[in-house]
C-alpha cells in the first residue's frame, strides 16, 4: 500500500515539470478533490461533504432511495417495515445475508447499536435522530431490538412516515459493526476515538487510509452482499489547485477532476479524451450573519446585505455553469421549494437601509472563508460590492476544518458556507435554517440558526407544525410561507443552488452525481 501511494504521490511533480505517470492503474479510480473538510470518518459524526460522500460509498444505511426519483424509497439494511396504528412506531425487519468487512454478520443488534450510539454520542448530526424524541436517557427503550433480525423505532409523535424514513437515509443512519467498534472502546467512548480514523462497515468499499489534506484510500469489500464493484480500489487525492487538477487529468494521472474552475472546464471539454458530467444538487451557498455582532443584528443591516451581492454576475462568471441563483432555504426539487428571487445588487437601496440603521458611513466586519478557489472568488466579489455601500469586509481564509470549527463555536462575524440536505424531506433544511429551540451557548441542538445566534421561537413553532402535517399540499404551502418570512427577515443571505461538475477520462463509466452530496457514487465504476 505504501509503495502504491508513493507512486501516486509522485504524480504531483507534474506541477514542477517532471515527467509523470502515463495512466492510473486499471483496477483503481483516482479522483482529485479538495478533502480538507474531513473532520471524522465516524458516521455518527460525519457532517461534511467529502466525508459524507465517502461514507455513502462505504457504509450501508437503514433506508435508501432512487437517486433518479427520490420519492421512491426502498430498504437497504432494512428489508421491510410496518407502521403502528398510532403512527408512532416503525417496526423493521433486517435483511439477511449482510456481512461486515470483518466477516461478522450484520443483525438487528448492530442496527440498534448504531442508532443508539449516534444519539448517545450526540455529535453534530445527532439532531436528525433526536428530533423524534430520542435522548441519551430513553433511546435504549425507544430504539429496541425485538428479535435477531427485527427492531422497533418508537417516536414521540406520529410524524409523516416518509419524513421518518428519509431521516434513516442520512449518513447518521449508517450501520456499524458493533463487535468491531466495541473491541476498540476506551473509557466508555463507544469506540468513537477509534472510528474517527478507522472503518467498521458493510458497504461496497472499505476505508483503508486517511491522511488529512493528502489522501483517502478505499479498497473493495469482498464481503459485500450486493453487486461487487468492478474496481479494486478508489482513491481521493487532495489537490487544491484547479489548474493542477486539469493538468493531472489531461496527462491521465487522475481519472476524475472534481474541482475545476469554469475556464478549466471549458478547456478540457474540447479534449476528445475527456468528458464532462453535471448534476443539480440540493446544496445551497449562503452567508451566515452572526447575531452576536451588534451591527449584523440590526434588521435593516441584514436586509441591506441582501442587496449588496451581485448574484447573477457571480453565477455567470466566477461560478459559471456551477450554480443557479436561488434565494430560499429549500432547494429546487424539494416539496414546497420557493423559487422567487427578490434580491439583486441595488447599492442605493442598501445605503438607504444602512442609513435607517444608523450606519450611513458603513462599518467594518470579517468573513471566514474556506480557501478553495470558488469560495475565495465569491468572497472577493462580495467584498467589492459591500465596499460600494461603505462596508469594509475583511476576508479571513482557512481550510475547511478551521473555518467550520470556528463557525460551529459561534465565533464568526460572517461565514460563507455551503449547506447540503441530510435527507430528501423539506424538514432537513427547515430544521437548520428556520428552527432554533434553544439559543443558549450550551444548547444541545445546534442548527445553522443557532450558529448565527438567531433566536426565533415563533418560526421554530411553525417549522415544528409543518413536519407533522400529513397532507402534502398543505404541508408544501406551510413551507412556502415559512420561506417567505425567512427570506425577508433572516440573517442568511442565500445566494445559489449548486450544479456539480466533474470532468473525467472518457474510459470512466457509470460514475454517479446524485441529488445530494452523499449520493455521488463510484461503486459501479469501470474503466
Amino acid at each position: 500500500m505504501k509503495r502504491f501511494l508513493a507512486s501516486l504521490a509522485a504524480a504531483a511533480v507534474l506541477a514542477s515539470g517532471v515527467p509523470a505517470l502515463a495512466e492510473t492503474p486499471k483496477d483503481t479510480l483516482v479522483q482529485a478533490w479538495t478533502i480538507d473538510d474531513i473532520i471524522s470518518l465516524d458516521p455518527a459524526e460525519v457532517f461534511e461533504f467529502t466525508a459524507a460522500e465517502i461514507a455513502g460509498n462505504s457504509y450501508d444505511r437503514v433506508i435508501g432511495y432512487d437517486v433518479n426519483d427520490v420519492s421512491k424509497i426502498h430498504g437497504v439494511v432494512a428489508e421491510s417495515w410496518t407502521v403502528s396504528p398510532d403512527g408512532k412506531t416503525l417496526s423493521f425487519k433486517v435483511r439477511d445475508g449482510i456481512k461486515f468487512v470483518s466477516g461478522n454478520p450484520l443483525t438487528a443488534e448492530d442496527v440498534v447499536f448504531s442508532l443508539q450510539r449516534a444519539v448517545i454520542l450526540d455529535k453534530s448530526p445527532a439532531f436528525i435522530l433526536t428530533q423524534f424524541g430520542f435522548s441519551k436517557d430513553n433511546v435504549a427503550d425507544k430504539i429496541r431490538q425485538t428479535g435477531p433480525m427485527t427492531f422497533d423505532y418508537e417516536m414521540d409523535q406520529p410524524y409523516a412516515t416518509t419524513f421518518a424514513l428519509y431521516c434513516l437515509t442520512a449518513t447518521i443512519a449508517s450501520v456499524v459493526d458493533k463487535k468491531e467498534v466495541m473491541a476498540h472502546e476506551k473509557d466508555g467512548d463507544l469506540g468513537y476515538n477509534w472510528l474517527k480514523t478507522n472503518y467498521a462497515g458493510s458497504g461496497p468499499f472499505a476505508i483503508k487510509d486517511w491522511r488529512a489534506n493528502e489522501v483517502v484510500v478505499l479498497d473493495r469489500n469482498d464481503n459485500y452482499w450486493g453487486a461487487k464493484p468492478p474496481l479494486k480500489r478508489a482513491i481521493y487525492r487532495h489537490i487544491a489547485e484547479p489548474a493542477t487538477q486539469r493538468l493531472l487529468l489531461e496527462k491521465g494521472d487522475i481519472d476524475i477532476a472534481r474541482k475545476l474552475e469554469p475556464e478549466e472546464i471549458k478547456a478540457v471539454a474540447k479534449n476528445p479524451d475527456i468528458k464532462i458530467m453535471k448534476g443539480v444538487k440540493g446544496s445551497i451557498y449562503y452567508l451566515g450573519l452572526s447575531q452576536k455582532n451588534p451591527n449584523l443584528a440590526k434588521p435593516e443591516v441584514r436586509e441591506a446585505l441582501k442587496y449588496l451581492v451581485d448574484y447573477q454576475t457571480i453565477a455567470d462568471t466566477i461560478m459559471d455553469g456551477r450554480v443557479i441563483v436561488h434565494q430560499a432555504f429549500l432547494p429546487r426539487g424539494f416539496l414546497g421549494a420557493l423559487e422567487e428571487t427578490p434580491y439583486k445588487l441595488d447599492v442605493a437601496k442598501a445605503k438607504e437601509l444602512l442609513a435607517k440603521a444608523g450606519l450611513a458611513d458603513g462599518f467594518s466586519v470579517t468573513m471566514d472563508t474556506r480557501n478553495t478557489a470558488e469560495i475565495t472568488g465569491m468572497a472577493q466579489a462580495i467584498q467589492q460590492t459591500f465596499a460600494l455601500a461603505g462596508i469594509k469586509l475583511e476576508i479571513i481564509p482557512g481550510d475547511g476544518k478551521q473555518t467550520l470549527t470556528k463557525y460551529r463555536a459561534r465565533n464568526h462575524d460572517i461565514y460563507i458556507g455551503r449547506w447540503g440536505p441530510d435527507y430528501q424531506d423539506p424538514h432537513t433544511n427547515a430544521d437548520t435554517f428556520a428552527r432554533n429551540p434553544d439559543n443558549a451557548d450550551d444548547a444541545k441542538s445546534k442548527p445553522l440558526a443557532w450558529r448565527n445566534a438567531w433566536d426565533i421561537p415563533e418560526m421554530t413553532k411553525k417549522a415544528d407544525a409543518a413536519v407533522l402535517e400529513l397532507d402534502a399540499e398543505k404541508r408544501a404551502q406551510m413551507y412556502i410561507d415559512i420561506q417567505k418570512e425567512h427570506q425577508a427577515t433572516s440573517p442568511f443571505v442565500i445566494m445559489f443552488q449548486e450544479i456539480e461538475v466533474a470532468a473525467m477520462r472518457k474510459n470512466v463509466n457509470d460514475f454517479v452525481l446524485g441529488p445530494s452530496f452523499d449520493d455521488n457514487k463510484f461503486t459501479a465504476v469501470s474503466k
